[in-house]
């Protein structure tokens, strides 16, 4: 991956100042970081068929944290 700094991050407008993630396309990927670990965090890198399963889960309710109480 190439250096944090020159890449171009997005975060949600909906995010908070107590953590959210930042996502950027990097070549074909996609790379997620936590936006509190700007610097030096780990960086997750998708497929965009990855990615496209995983906002499709979201949207879908798949992830719902009150799913299944």
């Amino acid at each position: 991956m190439e250096d944090q700094a020159s890449i171009q991050w997005r975060k949600s407008t909906l995010s908070t100042t107590n953590g959210c993630v930042e996502v950027a396309v990097v070549g074909d990927r996609i790379a997620v970081r936590d936006s509190k670990q700007r610097g030096g965090g780990p960086v997750l890198e998708f497929t965009a068929t990855e990615w496209a399963a995983f906002l499709a889960g979201v949207r879908g309710g798949e992830f719902d944290l009150n799913q299944g109480r």
